[in-house]
């Protein structure tokens, strides 16, 4: 699974990386726990006589809300879908066929259970820098008229640095397959769908590292640089 990351990239690396039309107003976070908002990038039409296709930066909260749902409180366990099963769970399979996204981050954390006690690792990609784990988006309209736009984040069997940490990892896109996964916002085709699922698997191992950090960033009420504080034995 993925339940905590960070995203501490500028808001003109952001817009340069996503080709973005604007920066978005970021700052620094170190420790980005689920019901928080979360920066997302997503397939914008724009709607002329030529539609064009951009893409524009959206705050969800994490944990996604089908729009059918009754009760929101149902976001606290659909922060992660399985990429095998996507297409088939009715939480899922609506904003897989027509509202991807992807989640920028820098980092993610996972916890390996030693002995009494879970050690937190943190997880980069190639020099640290910027990455897209794919992700879902949703609107939920309440009874009251308000709208609640939430995300998912994908996960898919873990590849051998993942593995001595947990079973699963993030899907992770990489830059050249962001207007693939992204799509124009439609609906896609049973078809399109299918291809898609070349994107859905474990990132390279040799492209990835993993660090154990202090366990600071256990407590998801914790922020800032220390989170990502090398352990020191």
């Amino acid at each position: 699974m993925c339940g905590r990351f960070t995203l501490t990239a500028s808001a003109p690396e952001l817009a340069q990386q996503f080709d973005l039309p604007a920066e978005p107003l970021v700052v620094p976070r170190y420790n980005i726990a689920p019901t928080q908002p979360v920066g997302i990038v997503r397939a914008q039409t724009t709607r002329t006589s030529s539609p064009t296709i951009s893409r524009e930066w959206a705050l969800t909260l994490w944990g996604l809300i089908p729009s059918w749902a009754k009760d929101p409180g149902i976001a606290n366990s659909l922060i992660n879908a399985r990429s095998e099963t996507v297409t088939e769970k009715p939480a899922f399979r609506a904003a897989f066929k027509r509202r991807r996204c992807l989640v920028p981050a820098t980092g993610f954390y996972e916890w390996q259970r030693q002995e009494k006690r879970k050690q937190p690792y943190y997880i980069t990609v190639g020099e640290g820098g910027i990455f897209a784990i794919a992700g879902l988006w949703e609107t939920w309209h309440g009874p009251d008229g308000s709208e609640i736009e939430t995300c998912t984040l994908l996960t898919t069997e873990a590849n051998a640095l993942m593995e001595p940490l947990h079973t699963r990892m993030p899907v992770i896109i990489a830059p050249e397959d962001y207007a693939e996964w992204l799509g124009n916002g439609a609906d896609a085709t049973p078809q399109a769908l299918d291809q898609l699922r070349h994107l859905l698997r474990p990132y390279s191992a040799k492209e990835m590292a993993a660090m154990p950090v202090n366990s600071y960033v256990s407590n998801a009420r914790n922020e800032g640089a220390q989170c990502i504080e090398p352990l020191i034995s």
